[in-house]
């Protein structure tokens, strides 16, 4: 099998020898991903459910470069720091699985790499031939 590695340009990736996103076979994996944009800057500030949705939008992105799409993930895993906030990242969760329903993991954690980030997220995906 033919190993594809995704990435976004970030800095961050090459700094810390990771992809985006892997394709081996049919399957992705789309590491862990916080609502940062091109240019490292936080996109959503202090609302969880925005920083969410751009999240979700990373990984489409992501999935779209190995040849997936968001109706080929079969696992999500959500990581908060606030468990009061738990809403935001369901809704968005929701807005963007709702008819794909991919298994789903909630977690809430004691941090995330800065403290302005409120979520992470990561996506399993399994391409069908």
């Amino acid at each position: 099998m033919e190993r594809q590695n995704i990435s976004s340009g970030t800095k961050w990736e090459a700094m810390g020898g990771y992809s985006r996103a892997v394709r081996l076979g049919n399957q992705v994996f789309v590491s862990g991903t916080t609502a940062t944009d091109d240019n490292g800057q936080l996109v959503g500030g202090s609302d969880i459910h925005a920083q969410s949705v751009f999240i979700f939008q990373k990984i489409e992105r992501a999935l779209n470069s190995a040849g997936a799409t968001l109706a080929d993930v079969v696992r999500t895993r959500i990581f908060i720091v606030d468990e009061s906030q738990w809403e935001g990242p369901v809704r968005a969760h929701a807005e963007f699985f709702e008819t794909i329903r991919p298994a789903n993991t909630l977690v809430v954690v004691k941090a995330l790499i800065g403290p302005e980030y409120l979520v992470e997220i990561e996506a399993d995906a399994v391409i069908s031939e």
